[in-house]
């Protein structure tokens, strides 16, 4: 039986390079592996498997029957659908450690790293198996987007080790200009449904028993999504409607002001400023330094949450 290696729930270019990236070297240490993601690619991640000539892996939503090894996430809300009625092998991730349990031991590798493509750079090298060059570009990209490009401020040295060999390998000589590239893609919003960008990179929390939501939307220049924030407004009021959530915060993030401003659905509002000391202006509040929902965000929320 055949292992499949699935990222989160509205995969990025992480969950979904770092699935091809693993299903590859599990199969080359003789286990039968195969790269799933649980929803379609979006544009930037479209950009990166055409770039390098790779495949986008199969969608697979439920766990029920499956061998699985889990990428970029170990928490329930993000997994999938009836994950307890399968077999996780292991957890390559550089999130916090969350909620999935084992009747098993597995292999788990999760690191303090920006990305979980760095971690998976190293996994090649501990098995000693030779990174092949479309492997190196998707990861080198992954890595890129994560770390918007070094800028986040859960960029490590490793991060940045991993990237300046990955280039080498495949053949990158400028990976700013390839981050931009990317980013300029992952900015391109116009005729894309509002539900898509809410979902483009959105992630579900248990914070202590409270259901919360958190998205996020990267873009060069935060002025792109001025004329669609009041429907990214209330599309989020329906998604916290419709899921039945306490909150749901959307971060709109400008990776050159190095900023975000976040439109905010929730029951009580005295949560954003109890987590960021900032009271909100209406619906939305501007963070400056806030770049990563991961160390930026969810941590703030989470000790709120947890009284």
């Amino acid at each position: 039986m055949a292992a499949y290696v699935v990222g989160h729930k509205n995969p990025d270019t992480d969950s979904v390079a770092s699935a091809i990236a693993v299903a590859d070297l599990m199969s080359k240490r003789g286990i039968e592996a195969v790269a799933a993601a649980q929803g379609k690619t979006n544009p930037e991640t479209d950009f990166v498997l055409s770039k390098f000539g790779v495949k986008a892996p199969e969608i697979v939503t439920d766990g029920a029957g499956k061998q699985i090894i889990l990428v970029d996430h170990s928490d329930l809300a993000q997994s999938l659908e009836n994950l307890a009625k399968g077999e996780i092998l292991g957890v390559v991730d550089h999130h916090k450690l969350g909620d999935v349990t084992t009747p098993n031991p597995l292999e788990m590798w999760v690191w303090p790293v920006g990305c979980t493509c760095t971690v998976i750079a190293s996994m090649y090298d501990f098995y000693g198996i030779e990174i092949p060059k479309a492997m190196a570009g998707i990861m080198l990209c992954a890595i890129l987007s994560d770390t918007v490009m070094y800028k986040s401020p859960t960029c490590t040295p490793a991060d940045k080790a991993a990237c300046e060999k990955l280039a080498k390998i495949a053949g990158v000589s400028d990976m700013m200009a390839l981050g931009m590239e990317m980013f300029k893609v992952k900015s391109a919003v116009d005729g894309t449904p509002i539900r898509e960008l809410v979902f483009r990179d959105y992630k579900d929390f248990n914070m202590s028993g409270t259901a919360v939501g958190i998205g996020q939307l990267e873009v060069v220049d935060l002025s792109i999504l001025d004329k669609y924030k009041a429907d990214l407004q209330a599309d989020i009021a329906k998604v916290k409607s419709e899921k039945g959530l306490h909150s749901v915060f959307l971060l709109l993030t400008d990776i050159m002001k190095e900023g975000s401003e976040m439109l905010i659905v929730t029951d009580d509002a005295a949560v954003v400023e109890k987590a960021f000391g900032v009271k909100p202006a209406g619906a939305s509040v501007w963070l400056p330094g806030v770049m990563s929902r991961k160390k930026d965000v969810v941590p703030k929320f989470e000790k709120v949450f947890a009284g």
